[in-house]
């Protein structure tokens, strides 16, 4: 762990420690220091859009049948329920 020294405005530390349910400061400095990098990286993968680095046909990869009958949204499935672990 690294000490520091930081000066931050008391009432945007004291609603994030309230919002952010944590107990102490340093969790709450700590956790907004994880969410920060998370969406930075996050960031970062979004501009590889279009870049071309993969090349391929996604729903080939998966088997999607392009003329597959689909019911429509919302409509119910008929036959056998699906418990855990039935096959798909």
């Amino acid at each position: 762990m690294k000490r520091t020294n930081l000066v931050l405005d008391p009432h945007l530390l004291e609603e994030a420690l309230r919002l952010g349910g944590e107990r102490t400061y340093s969790r709450t400095v700590g956790r907004a220091l994880e969410d920060f990098v998370r969406r930075i990286k996050a960031g970062k993968i979004l501009e590889l859009q279009g870049q071309g680095l993969w090349d391929g046909d996604l729903g080939a990869m998966r088997g999607d049948a392009v003329n597959e009958a689909r019911p429509p949204s919302g409509s119910k499935r008929r036959g056998a329920p699906r418990g855990r672990g039935a096959a798909r």
